[in-house]
């Protein structure tokens, strides 16, 4: 499923608009490392366009069973787009945990993206999940579960590809408000607490800890997965 999902998702990032690559340093594109005696890969892919500042996709294998994705699309806070973010935790006994959310940043979805989302055709899962702690940054629409069989997989990926489209077009329709707009201050106040709130999530923290140290743990969380938005 995570190859899967990762394909839907680089799919989806082809069309939009002024889409182009963003630099990463050498050290972070490519990771190897072993973590409990099994070999763990890391794969970063970083692009930007139009409304978004940053997207970014990471793809972890750690020997031949787990495997990881993490996805994030960062808004440019000049446009009143949320925070788009997925995850999924799979094996070979299944998928553990998939969750996937456009997250605002002004406590609100903007009311078109709210509009869109709900009106999707309405989709169940046998095995929902509980939020973490720190989930208030999520949306009502959030979908956190445990597929319990291919067919929920297929239905998850089915889903991000849905909820992808609904920000492609709005990244090609919102337009830029200016930078020292208060709209586009406080949609960048929310992004820091967006990124506060994901820094939270220890368990990524403990594992980059452990099959590295916790001095390049913290580069890797403060400067590739959750970093501050510039000041517009």
């Amino acid at each position: 499923m995570a190859e899967a999902l990762a394909e839907r998702i680089r799919a989806a990032w082809q069309p939009l608009p002024a889409l182009e690559p963003l630099p990463v340093a050498a050290d972070l594109e490519a990771i190897s490392a072993t973590l409990d005696g099994e070999h763990l890969f890391i794969r970063n892919e970083l692009w930007r366009c139009r409304g978004l500042r940053k997207l970014h996709l990471e793809t972890a294998r750690l020997g031949l069973g787990l495997q990881i994705l993490h996805c994030v699309w960062f808004p440019d806070p000049r446009y009143d787009l949320p925070v788009f973010g997925a995850d999924i935790v799979a094996s070979p006994a299944g998928v553990s945990a998939a969750i996937v959310d456009l997250s605002p940043v002004r406590g609100v979805l903007p009311e078109a993206i709210d509009a869109a989302l709900a009106g999707r055709a309405p989709r169940s899962y046998s095995q929902p999940r509980e939020l973490p702690p720190w989930g208030s940054i999520f949306s009502p629409h959030v979908r956190f579960v445990r597929p319990a069989d291919p067919g929920e997989d297929r239905q998850f990926v089915e889903e991000v590809g849905e909820i992808l489209a609904i920000l492609a077009d709005a990244c090609r329709s919102i337009p830029a408000e200016a930078a020292d707009d208060p709209s586009t201050v406080e949609r960048w106040q929310g992004q820091l607490r967006y990124c506060k709130q994901q820094k939270q999530n220890d368990k990524t923290r403990r594992v980059l800890e452990k099959a590295f140290d916790p001095a390049w743990a913290d580069r890797y969380i403060e400067e590739l997965l959750f970093d501050d938005p510039p000041r517009p």
